[in-house]
């Protein structure tokens, strides 16, 4: 392990799994470094798109020191905040999938690289999780702005440049 705080935070993703002894030990052992564990229970996991998620992560780090951990896959197209448990049967944002009672995600193994998944905020091991309101706020204030960008582009591409009117106007 590269990061001291990983202990914590191995101990604190383990505690939810059904025998958290065994899926350590085959977690440790693993080739790719990532467990399946079942949201749900300490925390669920919002599933936004990569292209809103990684402006929602900017904007909510300015928002809060330290928010809840955030995975992402390497391909860039999701990222994950892990979130109180029970956020994701009430939550109701289009283009937001949630992964609560039931569902199982695949976590990387903190302070390792692993094969598809990583940490972008790694678990702390206390239990620190993103705010729901905040993320939504997040999420609200990240759109906002691709709209207001992409709407400044599409404003820039339509707009003839001035000219002189011909025939010239009389004086």
């Amino acid at each position: 392990m590269t990061d001291p705080g990983a202990k914590d935070a191995v101990e604190w993703l383990v505690s939810v799994a059904p025998d958290p002894d065994a899926c350590r030990r085959e977690w440790e052992r693993s080739p790719v470094g990532v467990a399946l564990l079942p949201a749900g229970r300490r925390w669920d996991v919002l599933i936004l798109p990569g292209e809103l998620g990684y402006p929602t992560l900017d904007v909510l780090t300015r928002l809060v020191d330290r928010p809840g951990p955030v995975l992402a896959d390497f391909g860039e197209s999701r990222m994950g905040f892990f979130v109180p448990s029970g956020t994701a049967e009430r939550w109701l944002g289009t283009g937001v999938r949630g992964a609560g009672r039931g569902t199982w995600i695949v976590v990387p193994y903190p302070g390792r690289p692993s094969g598809g998944m990583r940490w972008l905020i790694p678990p702390d091991g206390s239990g620190t999780l993103s705010d729901p309101t905040l993320l939504e706020l997040a999420m609200h204030e990240a759109a906002a702005n691709m709209a207001n960008a992409a709407g400044a582009t599409r404003t820039e591409d339509t707009q003839t440049p001035p000219h002189d009117p011909w025939p010239p106007a009389p004086s």
